[in-house]
């Protein structure tokens, strides 16, 4: 729960889940809520692949998924696994075999439907590499992909065709005796998605894998995103989340943070704050924000930086942050120090002063977490 005794109208009461483990890396419970991405490269090319795990990782990735629909994947996958950063969930669809060579591989978790691997002598088998190998599962239950015994039943994919098809397939790994699961009800519809997830947070008490779906490229897919996870997030449901778009994994991360980040549930790195810009500005404010996000993607330390083009809003969102700068006049701005006017800076100096001023302050929060832990 985030909890704001000031501010309670911010609070978000997180849906009570059971805890499992990804590798190292705790989902559900009172766990943070855990980023993902997932590759897009030839698996079997364990360079390209390892490449973009560790930038994926780099601007925040708990986990990675990587797709393994052959045998030169698994046989790949043995080498990306002992050295990603981060826990790798191998993406099984059909094949038990693969499900059996990713756990003997180091996966993680396996994403699979337990209803699509075949007989029930194979899904045992599944399952006892799973406990074998110590990998949890994700139930991956998708619109686009329901059974065809449902789709008869119920005429389309709706929320009640996906809860059912994710509860039956909850119901194979606990007739098993396997309880090291989470789940996702996916689609590319938000309202579909939304309504579904809502119905599954109801139904079980297993950590939930948050996704839309093929929800599009950079602009439109993290407007989707945005509009179903936000929501569905801000009514406490989600343990941990994939944001899904056309574009590269790196994208995916940080769009995933700054959903969070909005919310409150999550900080990491310098969250600006900063106006559209109008012919008030003293400074061009868009060229600056673009400028300081790339200049300070390297700071993993939470903190608020405001830019403001103007002194209508500016002293006022500086109050609420940890850094601000507000534009003047006469080719001048004012920077704000913990809420408070501090100095004057010339605007063809501000970015290269921010970016020393934000460093700073990172490096002086770092020693002080690091005296208090001795």
């Amino acid at each position: 729960m985030s909890l704001n005794p000031i501010r309670p109208w911010r609070n978000i009461e997180r849906r009570k889940s059971r805890q499992i483990m990804v590798g190292r890396v705790p989902v559900g419970g009172d766990a943070p809520i855990s980023v993902q991405t997932m590759t897009n490269t030839d698996t079997s090319d364990v360079r390209a692949t390892l490449d973009q795990i560790i930038r994926a990782a780099d601007v925040g990735a708990d986990i990675v998924r990587v797709s393994t629909p052959d045998e030169a994947s698994t046989r790949a996958l043995r080498e990306i696994c002992r050295e990603s950063p981060v826990p790798i969930v191998a993406d099984i669809h059909f094949h038990y075999r693969r499900a059996i060579e990713a756990a003997e591989a180091g996966a993680a978790c396996l994403r699979i439907n337990p209803g699509n691997i075949g007989d029930a002598a194979r899904v045992r088998e599944v399952i006892k590499a799973a406990k074998d190998h110590g990998c949890s599962i994700r139930i991956g239950v998708n619109a686009g992909s329901l059974e065809k015994h449902l789709l008869e039943k119920y005429g389309e994919p709706c929320p009640d065709a996906m809860v059912e098809s994710g509860l039956d397939h909850i119901r194979i790994l606990q007739d098993n005796d396997f309880h090291e699961f989470k789940i996702s009800v996916k689609a590319s519809d938000v309202f579909l998605a939304a309504a579904a997830y809502q119905q599954l947070a109801d139904a079980t008490d297993a950590p939930i894998h948050l996704g839309i779906t093929e929800a599009g490229g950079l602009v439109s897919g993290t407007v989707k995103s945005a509009i179903g996870l936000g929501n569905l997030l801000w009514m406490g449901i989600g343990d941990t989340i994939r944001v899904s778009l056309s574009a590269d994994p790196v994208e995916e991360v940080k769009v995933g943070f700054e959903i969070l980040k909005s919310l409150g549930l999550r900080t990491r790195g310098v969250q600006i704050i900063s106006c559209p810009s109008c012919a008030r500005q003293g400074f061009d404010v868009i060229k600056t924000v673009e400028l300081l996000e790339k200049r300070l993607e390297h700071i993993k330390t939470p903190m608020s930086l405001s830019i403001i083009g103007c002194v209508v809003n500016g002293p006022g969102e500086a109050l609420m942050t940890d850094i601000g700068f507000t534009g003047g006049g006469a080719g001048n701005g004012m920077v704000y120090l913990a809420g408070k006017q501090d100095h004057k800076m010339s605007n063809d100096q501000m970015v290269d002063h921010i970016v020393s001023l934000v460093e700073e302050r990172a490096s002086a929060i770092q020693a002080a977490e690091a005296a208090a832990a001795e």
